[in-house]
């Protein structure tokens, strides 16, 4: 019985391998393109990273050489040729309004800020910077009601740049006569747990100057803090 056993298992052996090379036959095309995509695949993304690293190597240099300029318009002028997305591009945009402003091109520099605040492709945190400096830029064209529509949107809670906002808006209200307002906004500004005590400084500061209470203000910061301890 051995014998026919040992013949029909290497029957089926056969079988089974000729099963396989027919499968392999018919079917290895796909594996052999599985493994070409995966070589492909791999070999495109190290390629795409080597653009990427040349492309932000280069981008530096270009930024580099442009502060290295001497004159303040000429490097305002090159940074603003520099043609790059993203982050870089709001970088070199901020860069080239602080040159256009120490030209005093204020009209060029706040321009050049609102574009910044407007690229989509930039970080937030980047937009927000040029949102508020060009604001800040009061004899740079842009009307009152602008500047105070980008500072109230920026100094809402949550903000970076909130209480920075606040402070711009109080400087507003004072060139508006609003005094009442502006110093409003100071104690708001001096109460304010985020505060730095640079800004708190400040703000104590124009209290002072424009004859609010400042000893009610501090005493009531006192009673704030006492209570927190307790």
């Amino acid at each position: 019985m051995s014998n026919p056993d040992s013949f029909i298992d290497e029957v089926s052996e056969e079988v089974r391998k000729d099963q396989l090379f027919g499968y392999m036959r018919k079917y290895g095309w796909i594996a052999v393109l599985v493994v070409l995509l995966a070589v492909g695949g791999t070999a495109f993304v190290e390629y795409r990273k080597a653009q990427a690293t040349q492309t932000a190597q280069a981008t530096g240099d270009e930024i580099l050489a442009a502060l290295e300029i001497d004159d303040d318009a000429d490097r305002a002028a090159a940074l603003s040729a520099i043609e790059v997305d993203g982050g870089a591009g709001a970088i070199t945009g901020l860069l080239a309004a602080s040159n256009l402003t120490e030209t005093g091109d204020l009209d060029g520099a706040v321009a050049t800020l609102n574009e910044v605040a407007l690229r989509e492709d930039a970080p937030e945190i980047y937009r927000d910077i040029a949102a508020l400096k060009s604001a800040m830029v009061a004899d740079g064209g842009l009307p009152d009601t602008d500047r105070r529509a980008i500072l109230d949107r920026l100094a809402v809670p949550g903000g970076a740049f909130r209480l920075l906002a606040q402070e711009q808006l109080a400087l507003m209200d004072i060139q508006n006569g609003e005094i009442e307002r502006a110093l409003e906004q100071y104690s708001a500004i001096a109460q304010d747990a985020e505060v730095t005590g640079g800004l708190r400084d400040r703000a104590f500061s124009m209290i002072v100057a424009l004859d609010g209470d400042l000893e009610a203000l501090i005493g009531g910061l006192i009673g704030i803090s006492a209570d927190g301890d307790q």
